[in-house]
């Protein structure tokens, strides 16, 4: 029986048009719905699958307002047995603050005879990319981790974990209880059922409010990549564009002449 603890972050939902706050350290929302990331979603099909395959239990936690909720159910919908909110303003929070209030709970429950064999988290989050709070976790908890995993099995007690590298798949051993942060693409999200979404409507949200004074982060700025101008050649029509064609297949090395 394997019990997982996947951490989600409400974020603004960046498949729209992205724009900076004034101050240059967060995505304007006012105009995005919110939320988690890709990795995330990929997180917690991931928790969902191993609680299922081990006969133990996918539990949720995010670190937010009061709105982050909506999140947590989202992961009840598909599977997540329990959620908890560590209700606090996340502007303020850097990416240490956050795993050390994760740690908090983690260490406050194992105490009380709470377990979490293993921890699950997105790679970065889609509105900041800070790609630390998954290390510093782990750290926290003196626990093993792994970043850029794709799919994870149990084994016994270790996690068979496997993650693109630059020579191919990369296959990693890591003993339990681990952290892993999960990058999208291993496995599919599944969507909520109508039934999933009643039960999760009415769950219990477990809220926590931690103790201590956030650190803040360190940030300087973000900063948006350049748009990249597009353009449309057109080669010709019908038969008159296959030479064309072929010059730019042969330009780019698809063929040879």
């Amino acid at each position: 029986m394997v019990n997982v603890l996947v951490c989600v972050k409400r974020v603004p939902d960046t498949a729209g048009s992205i724009a900076l706050t004034a101050d240059e350290q967060s995505v304007d929302a006012n105009q995005l719905g919110h939320t988690v990331s890709a990795h995330e979603e990929c997180a917690i099909e991931l928790a969902v699958q191993t609680a299922q395959a081990t006969d133990g239990a996918a539990s949720v936690l995010t670190l937010g307002s009061d709105d982050a909720v909506e999140q947590l159910r989202d992961a009840l919908a598909v599977g997540c047995a329990d959620a908890t909110l560590i209700e606090a303003d996340a502007s303020t929070y850097g990416p240490a603050d956050v795993a050390a209030a994760i740690a908090a709970v983690v260490s406050e429950r194992s105490a009380a005879g709470t377990t979490y064999d293993l921890i699950l988290l997105g790679n970065d989050a889609a509105d900041t990319g800070d790609f630390q709070v998954g290390v510093r976790l782990a750290y926290a908890l003196e626990r093993p981790v792994l970043t850029g995993i794709s799919t994870i099995e149990i084994v016994d007690d270790t996690v068979v974990a496997r993650g693109a590298g630059p020579a191919g798949t990369e296959v990693f051993e890591l003993p339990m209880p681990a952290v892993v942060a999960v990058q999208e693409g291993g496995v599919e999200p599944r969507y909520p059922s109508i039934p999933g979404r009643m039960k999760a409507k009415r769950a219990p949200i477990e809220t926590i409010t931690p103790t201590g004074e956030p650190v803040g982060n360190a940030r300087v700025r973000l900063k948006l990549p350049p748009e990249q101008p597009s353009a449309v050649e057109v080669l010709g029509q019908g038969p008159e564009a296959a030479p064309a064609l072929v010059d730019i297949l042969t330009e780019i090395g698809v063929v040879t002449r």
